[in-house]
């Protein structure tokens, strides 16, 4: 069982395909690496070094694997950051080429562009290609609240806003719509999990960070995808992959780093606590 993972890669720390890829691995899922950008570190930095991979050369590296007749294996292709807006045809292809080979692929798509603080952190044109490209191509989308507000134009407040903003988002093609850090008072965050006729929320406890750790998204997307590969339910899935990167996030914080504490707390992906629940919302129309 493998998903082919189109994503960042940095030398040091654990975002993108370093923290989703990790995650499908400790779960048994095989992870096929493209690298959308190759970095010393996360930008969050500062200061980074290293290249925005081009969009060619991602194409010939789908090529080469195309040419070993693997794709007929694959469960699915997990997208996440684009370094560049070219880029989102060569994951939409990668989209089509694995349906193709495999009817029952699925295609999760990380919608990785900015956060409530920062705000965009991708260019322009790259959240743009993001948003008319990839999100009607794909199954399910991962956007955090500030992120489902960029698809869709609705200011995520809270969870009715984010259960409003997906099921807008159901109608351009995606099934599933799992949103993630939507404000729920001072000591809150909620995740939320909606397809056509159930909708699933999750609360968990905020941790008050100096400075916030990079990955968590990635690590979640890639935990929620290898869950439903897996053929687990929305419910179970949302649940699983919630819990795990929380028990990952305590870990961080007990650390006093600043990267993901994913080696140290490995095994929550496969024990996974079961600390926060999951509770039915309502039926989405």
């Amino acid at each position: 069982m493998a998903i082919l993972c189109l994503n960042s890669h940095v030398a040091y720390g654990y975002v993108g395909n370093d923290a989703a890829g990790f995650c499908l691995r400790r779960l048994g899922v095989e992870a096929w690496q493209v690298d959308s950008v190759v970095l010393s570190n996360h930008p969050g930095y500062g200061a980074c070094t290293g290249r925005v991979t081009p969009a060619v050369e991602m194409t010939a590296l789908l090529d080469g694997m195309e040419r070993r007749g693997v794709f007929g294996g694959c469960r699915g292709v997990l997208a996440g950051y684009l370094g560049a807006a070219e880029q989102a045809a060569v994951v939409r292809d990668a989209f089509t080429r694995v349906r193709a080979a495999n009817p029952h692929a699925l295609r999760v798509l990380d919608p990785v562009m900015g956060d409530h603080e920062p705000g965009l952190y991708v260019k322009r044109d790259t959240a743009t290609a993001i948003v008319e490209t990839l999100v009607p191509a794909a199954d399910v989308i991962t956007p955090n609240a500030f992120e489902l507000g960029e698809i869709t134009g609705i200011e995520v407040t809270g969870v009715d806003a984010a259960l409003a903003a997906s099921r807008t988002v159901l109608e351009r093609g995606p099934s599933i719509v799992l949103t993630t850090s939507i404000p729920d008072g001072e000591d809150r965050i909620d995740l939320l999990a909606v397809a056509q006729n159930e909708a699933w929320v999750l609360s968990v406890a905020k941790l008050r960070f100096e400075v916030a750790p990079n990955g968590a998204g990635d690590a979640l997307a890639g935990l929620f995808a290898g869950h439903l590969v897996q053929g687990r339910p929305l419910a179970e899935a949302l649940q699983r992959s919630a819990n795990a990167v929380h028990a990952v996030l305590e870990a961080t914080y007990a650390s006093g780093r600043r990267e993901l504490a994913l080696i140290a707390a490995q095994d929550a992906i496969t024990q996974t606590p079961e600390r926060f629940p999951v509770r039915a919302l309502r039926r989405s129309r």
